[in-house]
């Protein structure tokens, strides 16, 4: 296989190249990851769990190489940091609940007390990984982790977009021997993804919908289960007595946090008519104190796209969205600087449906905000999507909130705030809606068992039915 370029989201210079896994290489990881899983699983959970404390503190000791690489392939620092740290996060959660999650004692039939069983919890042997270049650490193990902990080998194949920070990674996972063969992880694009689901017993996919369902239908084929985490056009509605400032606040920091490319950012914004003029003017007054982060530490806000491709795709929706009537009120136009390709929080009125900037995935810096009349209208938009990951709710209170929040076709919606679901990981659970993904929860401890199967082991500990019993009767 050819050698891959990767560009830098600052510099826009092709600067780093790696050689790609093959197909062979997967399929011989394959091999020795199920060889190795065996063992792993054997071995118990708090061998397991200890092995991954271990590697926690592995973790650790490599951080600045890790950050430094992720950094440079996300063109951010602070967030770099954010996504080791959950990572480390991740495993001491999940091995702590994993004792609980994962404990199945001995039980008795309710209807005849001399049949016990128990159920006992098969890992899939090896359940591949393929994470997107957004958040390219926290997206290879935010399922990667709970697999481990339940038993399974993993396989992780990030973005060929973000492929620099495997190497350090690699060298803690080295540093810990007992998991070789338990943690692979394999670099390449679309060949070497294709080869990770054939190779894989079960697969983990983050990212678009049109890859989802390719995905989908090669699990299909293989008659593996496949759990699917999708795209997002996440709403947020302000009802008439909402805090506008406080609106504006947590709307804006979710459309421009990670320079809006996270699936969970809220992209579409409806507001009571009532209210809409003062909360644009709330919202473009705040939008004016943010400014770009040009490097580490200077204080910015936002940096520029991490996906070159990704700039084109926000500038066509904004160009669609001005040919249709709306108006760009701040920011909007997409640049080079240097080589990083950046956006300005970008505010846009006078929208609606016909656009691709409210129904389409944006993925950037970009706050669209549409009025509404009536409580039903507003929800009749709000549904009015393929979509349906999470969004927000802003009311006068949690109550009137919290009522509108049942209307809405999400997974996890957010009453007087937005992003809330980022903080239950091991607290709650969520599942997506409509094409936003599909599978089952990877919130909530027991995200665990998406990972095995269940067998019943069932004893008869009294007498056995004669054979008298198969005489036909009468009619």
């Amino acid at each position: 296989m050819a050698v891959m370029e990767v560009r830098n989201p600052r510099s826009g210079e092709m600067d780093y190249r790696f050689d790609p896994t093959s197909a062979a290489e997967v399929e011989a990881k394959a091999k020795k990851a199920r060889d190795a899983q065996r063992a792993w699983f054997s071995g118990g959970l708090e061998r397991r769990i200890a092995i991954l404390k271990k590697w926690a503190e592995s973790l650790g000791r490599h951080a600045a190489d890790i950050t430094a690489a992720l950094s440079v392939d996300t063109g951010r620092t602070r967030i770099s940091h954010e996504e080791l740290g959950a990572v480390e996060h991740f495993i001491h959660g999940y091995c702590e609940a994993a004792p609980q999650v994962l404990a199945q004692p001995f039980r008795k039939f309710s209807h005849n007390d001399e049949i016990v069983f128990k159920t006992t919890l098969v890992p899939y042997p090896l359940v591949g990984v393929i994470s997107p270049w957004n958040f390219p650490l926290v997206l290879s193990f935010i399922d990667a982790i709970p697999a481990l902990v339940a038993g399974a080998a993993v396989m992780i194949k990030p973005s060929e977009v973000t492929p620099r920070f495997v190497e350090p990674l690699q060298r803690s996972i080295d540093e810990v021997p007992e998991l070789a063969g338990i943690i692979t992880l394999v670099r390449g694009a679309a060949e070497t993804g294709q080869a990770v689901v054939a190779n894989s017993d079960a697969i983990v996919f983050t990212g678009s919908i049109a890859t989802g369902r390719k995905i989908a239908v090669a699990a299909a084929q293989a008659f593996i289960p496949a759990f699917l985490e999708l795209g997002g056009k996440d709403p947020a509605v302000v009802l008439a007595g909402s805090d506008l400032a406080r609106a504006a606040t947590s709307i804006l920091r979710s459309a421009i946090y990670n320079t809006g490319q996270v699936c969970y950012a809220i992209e579409r914004v409806y507001v009571d008519a009532s209210v809409h003029d003062d909360f644009v003017a709330e919202l473009l007054r705040q939008a004016a104190t943010l400014r770009r982060s040009f490097a580490a530490g200077d204080g910015g806000h936002y940096g520029p796209f991490i996906f070159e491709a990704q700039g084109a795709i926000v500038e066509t929706q904004l160009q669609d969205a001005v040919a249709r009537g709306a108006k760009i009120l701040s920011g909007g136009k997409v640049e080079t600087v240097g080589g990083a390709i950046w956006l300005d929080p970008t505010i846009v009125t006078d929208v609606d449906h016909t656009m691709k900037i409210m129904t389409e995935e944006t993925f950037g810096p970009v706050v669209p905000v549409m009025k509404f009349k009536t409580v039903e209208e507003a929800a009749r938009l709000v549904n009015d999507s393929v979509f349906g990951l999470s969004g927000a709710v802003f009311g006068p209170d949690t109550h009137t909130a919290g009522d509108f929040a049942t209307l809405m076709e999400a997974g996890g919606v957010s009453i007087n705030d937005t992003e809330l679901q980022r903080g239950m990981m091991f607290d709650g659970e969520k599942t997506a809606f409509k094409m936003s993904g599909m599978g089952g929860s990877r919130y909530g401890a027991t995200s665990i068992l998406r990972y095995v199967r269940k067998r019943a082991l069932i004893a008869n500990e009294g007498g056995i039915k004669p054979l008298t019993e198969l005489a036909e009767i009468e009619a």
